[in-house]
C-alpha cells in the first residue's frame, strides 16, 4: 500500500539552514529507501510566503496570500512511502524521524501519515 507522509514544522525553520549532517544524513535515508521500493517519490515546499490558500465557504471562494503568520505549523516537505504492513510503515517513520533527531537537534516537528486510496497515475488513462 501507498502513503502520504508529510512533515509538518514551524516555519522559522525554514529560513534556517539544515545542518551539513542532516543533508548527508537524509540522502543517504532516500537512497536505502529508494533501492528497497520503500520510497516512492518525495519533496520539499518553499515558504509558505510564496504561496496562496483558497477557501470556499459560504459558496464563495477566497484567497489569501502567504505568509499564513496565524498558523503555528507548516508542512515543509512530503514523501510517497510504499509499505505491506503497518510496523513496516512505523519503522520507515521512525527512521526519517529519528534522522533529524540525531542530526538536527533543536528541529520540533511532526510527520503525517496516511494511506492513499488512490493515485491518478494509477488510474486509466492517468498521467505518470
Amino acid at each position: 500500500m501507498k502513503y502520504l507522509s508529510f512533515v509538518r514544522s514551524a516555519e522559522a525553520l525554514r529560513d534556517t539552514q539544515p545542518p551539513a549532517a542532516l543533508m548527508e544524513a537524509m540522502g543517504k535515508l532516500i537512497e536505502r529507501f529508494s533501492a528497497s521500493g520503500a520510497l516512492v517519490d518525495t519533496g520539499g515546499l518553499a515558504p509558505s510566503r510564496a504561496g496562496f490558500r483558497m477557501r470556499l465557504a459560504g459558496g464563495k471562494l477566497t484567497t489569501t496570500d502567504g505568509p499564513f503568520t496565524e498558523t503555528k505549523e507548516v508542512i515543509g516537505g512530503w514523501a510517497i512511502l510504499q509499505a505491506n504492513s503497518h510496523e513496516e510503515l512505523v519503522r520507515l517513520v521512525t527512521e526519517f524521524m529519528d534522522v533529524h533527531r540525531r542530526h538536527w537537534p533543536e528541529f520540533e516537528g511532526e510527520c503525517e501519515v496516511r494511506p492513499i486510496e488512490f493515485l491518478a497515475s494509477d488510474a486509466p488513462g492517468g498521467h505518470p
